[in-house]
């Protein structure tokens, strides 16, 4: 009898080790659900209770080893993490999913090759394991093998998977394809990913630029594109919409079709039906690049010509049906917001536009709208006043979405990443992000990161409006955009801030700013500055650029503006031009007018080095070089240092690094 309780006793036992572990397994999932970070530490914490639980009544289960290996993982503590993945698999070898995990602590510890072998032992175990598969796509990834990465990730999709890190790795390495050929299967992949409103677009423009190169045969000077053929195009249409294609090819195709659109409506009278959808994506597309599109001096008299129609409509009472044919067509060629008539278009909400047109009205006068109602709220707009509307610079980088990034704290960035203790830290950190631009890399750290405030600080106006705009409609209510007047007060008021990002340098006209200076009053103890080593924006073709504004006085007018990429673009066989037409910046003109016009002050970067090179105040934490792998800081520290001291053989400055340093006192 008392040989068969025990029996039972041991199967109940075994039953509830069961039952807590799939408790463990519930819970760890929905830590990695996307739901907030406090109900995902919550989660956490109650999966590693079940876990300790099994773990005490059965110190060798393999299973809530894993486990617990994970939860470690995926706190920052890798050497836990990969003691409890071994011992899991000393308890049972033939685990697949011990081995994806060690993949996964490899990826994490930047060892992409070693990850790709435990991948492939898992794939050996287990030949229908996603997960293991996907892995070997990062791990390829983080290689360098692109092409060979995105197979991977096209397949997973086939397999019918939806991981946000399967789209977002495909995006990335879609941007490193080197497109040689029109290829079907790409063509419809660029469709997916243009399709799926959570991607960054703005990213994969050198990839479908190509594919529609390719397409229509751009290459060759006769080749023929039908209007009617375009017109139903939906990569084209997509791509018009939603990204801003790089290529000289490209921008001429879409020249030509808004010509060919405008010579039919001068002709007939009308906008066809069929061409709408093609025109709105026109007209959104010459928003994205500040109308750098070159037009003829007709297709301007005919624009002009229907400005001066809607003008006399809107006098006369028109309804909306009868001027959305000449709206879309004044929209291809320049802002509905700088028309004489924008006044009157106030009278109708975004909604009550048809829902086809919403997003050319809000690209070409709504946005434009509540971006100057923002620029009135600063000192600085009245800068602005003396220009004409078309001149009013434009905010740059033009972008759309946030990059996808999993959700976590600084605190655990700075512990995990930089070794750093967090136990003095406010519960809510404060970055200041120098040189944010129209705020893309801000607002991911406001979003991201959630126990931290953001100050995003830049020169234009026009950055700081439109970066203040998409943040209240993506309800990041944790950032504030700032011109760098009110920066310098907050820092004079003895504000402090617990970590710098510097982003865009200050230009040269900049003179009141000092990089330098902001750093040394804005930290105090254990604060930490994030910078890049290069300055971008220094092709021959820039210094030939600013050479010739400089010797003609040109002042950043659109009509300059475009002369200039107009004479860049007949010259781009020139070697000097060759790597400006290569930048994304050179595709609109905001880009080109602060390439140009507002020139990075290099000298704020050697100063900035100056100061962080003094080993006494401060100490490099971490260094990474152009492709993101960490390096030793030792050497890094000996270039900084031979730096300050005067010698420009070891320069970092134009290397590309990634280096963080913190303050130690």
């Amino acid at each position: 009898m008392q040989a068969q309780h025990n029996i039972h006793a041991t199967d109940a036992q075994k039953a509830h080790i069961a039952r807590l572990l799939l408790q463990a397994n519930l819970a760890y999932a929905e830590s990695n659900s996307p739901t907030s970070l406090v109900q995902r530490l919550k989660a956490r914490q109650e999966c590693r209770d079940y876990l300790n639980e099994v773990l005490a009544q059965e110190p060798g289960n393999a299973g809530a080893l894993g486990l617990m290996g994970r939860v470690e993982m995926d706190e920052g503590a890798l050497d836990k993490a990969h003691t409890l993945f071994t011992d899991s698999l000393s308890h049972d070898p033939a685990q697949p999913q011990q081995f994806t995990n060690l993949g996964y602590w490899a990826i994490k510890s930047e060892r992409p090759a070693l990850a790709e072998q435990y991948f492939i032992q898992a794939l050996e175990m287990d030949r229908q394991s996603a997960a293991a598969f996907g892995g070997v796509a990062h791990a390829k990834r983080l290689q360098g093998q692109f092409d060979v990465a995105y197979l991977h990730y096209r397949k997973l999709l086939e397999m019918g998977l939806e991981w946000p890190s399967i789209y977002s790795g495909m995006l990335t390495c879609a941007e490193h394809l080197d497109v040689k050929r029109a290829d079907t299967k790409l063509a419809r992949d660029a469709i997916l990913l243009l399709r799926h409103d959570g991607l960054p677009h703005q990213e994969i423009g050198r990839f479908v630029g190509a594919i529609i190169r390719q397409q229509y045969d751009l290459e060759n000077p006769n080749a023929q594109v039908a209007l009617d053929a375009a017109s139903e195009d939906e990569l084209l249409i997509l791509a018009l919409e939603k990204t801003l294609m790089p290529d000289p090819a490209v921008e001429e195709l879409a020249t030509l079709l808004r010509r060919a659109i405008i010579a039919e409506v001068a002709q007939t009278v009308e906008l066809r039906d069929e061409l709408q959808p093609l025109a709105l994506a026109l007209a959104v597309y010459a928003d994205r690049t500040g109308y750098a599109l070159t037009a003829e001096d007709d297709e301007e008299r005919l624009a002009s010509a229907i400005n001066d129609s809607i003008c006399a409509q809107l006098a006369m009472g028109e309804q909306q049906d009868g001027m959305i044919g000449s709206l879309i067509i004044s929209a291809m060629y320049g802002a509905l917001f700088h028309q004489k008539y924008a006044v009157h278009l106030g009278r109708w909400n975004l909604v009550d536009w048809p829902v086809a047109m919403q997003g050319m009205m809000a690209a070409s006068y709504y946005n434009r709208a509540s971006e100057e109602a923002i620029k009135q709220n600063f000192d600085e707009k009245s800068a602005e006043l003396c220009l004409e509307k078309t001149d009013v610079p434009q905010a740059w980088p033009n972008w759309s979405k946030l990059a996808y990034r999993s959700e976590t704290s600084l605190k655990a960035i700075m512990a995990t990443e930089l070794g750093m203790s967090t136990e003095q830290l406010p519960e809510t950190i404060r970055i200041m992000v120098c040189g944010a631009q129209s705020g893309q890399r801000a607002m991911e750290l406001a979003h991201y990161l959630k126990d931290v405030e953001v100050i995003a600080v830049d020169e234009s106006l026009a950055n700081v409006a439109k970066a203040t705009r998409l943040a209240g409609e993506m309800g990041i209510s944790n950032i504030v955009f700032w011109p760098w007047s009110i920066a310098q007060q907050f820092v004079a008021d003895d504000h402090k801030v617990h970590w710098i990002e510097i982003g865009r340098l200050p230009s040269t006209s900049m003179t009141e700013v000092s990089l330098a200076a902001l750093v040394s009053s804005a930290t105090g103890n254990g604060a930490v500055v994030h910078m890049h080593t290069a300055v971008n924006e220094q092709t021959d073709g820039d210094k030939q650029i600013r050479r010739l504004i400089s010797q003609h006085d040109l002042k950043p007018t659109r009509t300059a503006l475009r002369q200039l990429r107009r004479m860049v673009l007949t010259n781009r066989q020139d070697p000097m031009w060759q790597s400006l037409v290569a930048e994304t910046d050179f595709y609109g003109l905001g880009g080109c007018r602060d390439r140009w016009f507002s020139e990075q002050d290099s000298r704020q970067l050697k100063e900035l080095m100056a100061l962080l090179s003094n080993e006494v105040d401060w100490k490099l934490a971490k260094a990474r070089d152009t492709d993101g792998h960490s390096l030793a800081t030792k050497p890094v520290q000996k270039q900084i240092q031979a730096e300050a001291l005067g010698s420009e053989v070891q320069s970092l400055m134009g290397q590309g690094l990634s280096v963080y340093f913190q303050r130690r006192r």
